[in-house]
């Protein structure tokens, strides 16, 4: 279109003292900057949040503080608080959608993640969130748990302790009065989406018109073999081809403004509220993607910026994210014609707002947050077991701990049990491990266990559920898989491994129903024999196959025992932390197993010492932040 003309400057209801605060909004073109004087086109409002994670009352000490225009700092987090801001920002607007790019739920706040991601999914309800995409975390159970339970609010097994808990007004779990959406990921077998693509919502124009927007969504592609999200039964579909496919079918079907929101990210410099030298898959993408889709909102990378990004035909539109654990609100204000429903793309802005503190907290979102935090503390001192002497993570020079020979044989029970109750991402059947190994000192990555389980001898030995659940686990399940005796063998021999002139031992932790004896003085990958193994008192036979348990991330060689790649048929069992509590649980009374279930030749003989033992890995903070290697993720390492 041409020139629209220079209007006097008004602003938007809500809006103007927190765009004089953080700086100038991102504007397609110096026109937008007068766009709320274009009354003859419809506003639209798109306020949106990602990765949530749970975090109502505040993010991690990390992340509570962001860097805005001239190098400002704010302070920022809490549903509270952002109940505030979205009052505020939605005052004066008509039509307006709040939404969202996946991982809200599955975190790492306590509060959140002890009682089923329930606290999150009320939060969210009392903000008003009308949709979101699925991002990978949505799927850290099974999609049947995000469906049934989270969506629809089906209780299942363990009701009252395991799930649908009495939320603030005392009432029974309700599940979300908003859907989740994904257009790239589908069931296996029968190439249907597990959650519908798109949703078409409608906004109010002139003369009783009723005007569409389409929302494209999709998740960052690996959802289904990720170590957390690890669900065999789905499979992923390219995010360019998908969205435009999308794109092309909703302007077929009359949809002239389009929106892309999409669970993967990108990096674009250290001021929330700008973009500079962006760089990432979501920025590739928002380069390629259909000239269709008029805004390109991201997440996943916990990375915050706000830009214009030229579509293949040269037309500016919003590229943005928002951060995470509830740090920025992103708006986005959109003006479509009366007429055709076409967004007016010179009119376009954008700004992230900070969810600051200089605003008065919402009370029923701090009644909320209040409530599950306290909940969650009174359920957390709850005894489920006793235990009658110290676990420690110190190994002896063998590689053998007593908190490893316990996680060991956890991991053995439970590759035995169950399996989920909603349970929909498997597709092998779930048989009963025969042995279990844990990696207690892996080269990369730090070790499931996260701290001692110390005796209380004031509690007369209770392990309380706080204990156990801050003991164990970082969010991966624990996976049985079909191996060969071989791959066992080379998993063991890949304990050993030289860097330079030293020898590094990575050990492994094994169940009780298992004993190896290795060379001391042999060089790495000529340690064990076989015959040394013994499983049930039965030499290992290489050629024989094995039900093997344990997490994914070790499935899948993440940790360096390249060897357990080499797997068939596996399944996916409970999340480690939520397996571990149940076990202490089932076990009523723990004590400490004797050491002894790895034993040396020649231990005398051989130079120096047996191999240079790793050192302890840190234990994981409370915030439960899973490992991810990959720069560019949502994991502690990957974090912009």
């Amino acid at each position: 279109m041409g020139s629209l003309g220079r209007r006097g400057f008004m602003t938007a209801a809500g809006s103007l003292a927190t765009m004089s605060a953080t700086g100038t909004p991102a504007l397609a073109t110096a026109d937008a900057a007068d766009a709320p004087t274009a009354s003859e086109y419809v506003d639209v409002q798109l306020l949106s949040i990602t990765d949530l994670h749970g975090y109502l009352q505040a993010p991690p000490t990390s992340d509570q503080v962001i860097t805005g225009a001239a190098g400002k700092k704010f302070t920022v987090g809490g549903v509270p608080y952002l109940a505030a801001h979205l009052e505020a920002l939605r005052a004066g607007h008509t039509n307006t959608f709040f939404f969202a790019q996946g991982d809200l739920f599955s975190g790492w706040a306590f509060p959140a993640v002890s009682l089923a991601d329930e606290p999150t999914i009320e939060a969210l309800n009392a903000l008003g969130l009308d949709f979101s995409t699925a991002g990978n975390h949505e799927f850290d159970r099974t999609p049947g748990f995000l469906i049934d339970h989270m969506e629809n609010g089906s209780p299942y097994a363990g009701e009252g302790w395991t799930n649908s808990f009495p939320d603030s007004t005392g009432g029974a779990f309700p599940g979300a009065d908003f859907r989740y959406y994904s257009a790239n990921m589908l069931w296996g077998r029968s190439g249907d989406t597990v959650l519908a693509p798109v949703n078409v919502e409608y906004v109010h124009g002139p003369h009783g018109r009723r005007l569409p927007i389409g929302f494209i969504h999709l998740t960052v592609t690996g959802t289904e073999s990720a170590t957390t999200s690890f669900q065999t039964a789905l499979r992923m579909l390219d995010q360019l081809e998908t969205a435009n496919r999308c794109a092309a079918l909703l302007k077929s079907q009359g949809v002239n403004a389009i929106v892309l929101s999409m669970h993967d990210g990108a990096v674009a410099g250290s001021d929330f509220n700008s973009g500079s030298t962006p760089s990432g898959p979501a920025y590739d993408l928002a380069l390629a993607a259909s000239p269709d889709i008029d805004a390109i909102v991201t997440g996943h990378w916990h990375c915050a910026f706000n830009m214009m990004v030229p579509d293949p035909s040269g037309r500016p539109r919003p590229f943005v994210e928002a951060g995470c654990h509830g740090q920025i609100l992103n708006e986005i204000n959109l003006r479509l014609d009366p007429t055709t429903g076409k967004v007016v793309r010179e009119l376009t802005t954008s700004t992230n707002q900070p969810n600051t503190h200089d605003v008065t907290p919402d009370p029923d979102l701090k009644e909320i947050a209040d409530y599950w935090t306290g909940y969650a503390t009174r359920r957390g001192a709850v005894r489920i077991g006793r235990q009658t002497a110290s676990f420690t993570r110190t190994r002896n020079s063998l590689g053998e701990s007593t908190m490893g020979n316990l996680v060991a044989d956890w991991a053995l029970w439970a590759g035995g049990q169950e399996l989920d109750p909603f349970d929909t991402g498997n597709i092998w059947p779930n048989v009963a491990a025969d042995l279990a190994v844990i990696a207690i000192a892996p080269r990369l990555g730090p070790c499931v266990i996260n701290d001692d389980l110390q005796l209380d001898t004031a509690a007369q030995g209770a392990v309380a559920y706080t204990k156990a659940f801050n003991a164990v686990g970082y969010g991966d399940p624990i996976v049985t898989a079909t191996v060969t005796g071989q791959c066992i063998h080379d998993a063991l021999e890949q304990q050993w491994k030289t860097q330079g002139t030293v020898l590094g031992f990575a050990p492994f932790a094994v169940s009780h129903n298992v004993r190896y004896t290795f060379d001391a003085a042999g060089p790495a990958g000529n340690r064990v024999d076989p015959a040394d193994v013994l499983i049930n008192g039965v030499p290992l036979d290489p050629h024989a196959t094995y039900r093997l348990a344990t997490t994914a991330y070790t499935l899948q060689g993440a940790d360096d025992y390249p060897a357990l790649l080499n797997h068939t048929e596996p399944v996916r069992h409970t999340r480690d932390f939520e397996s571990f509590v149940a076990y202490v649980q089932s076990q009523s009374v723990l004590t400490p197993a004797p050491l002894g279930r790895v034993t040396a030749r020649k231990a005398a003989t051989a130079r120096g010492d047996i191999a240079r033992l790793l050192p302890l890995a840190a234990p994981h903070d409370t915030d439960r932040t899973p490992r991810v290697a990959a720069a560019g993720t949502d994991g502690a390492q990957g974090r912009c």
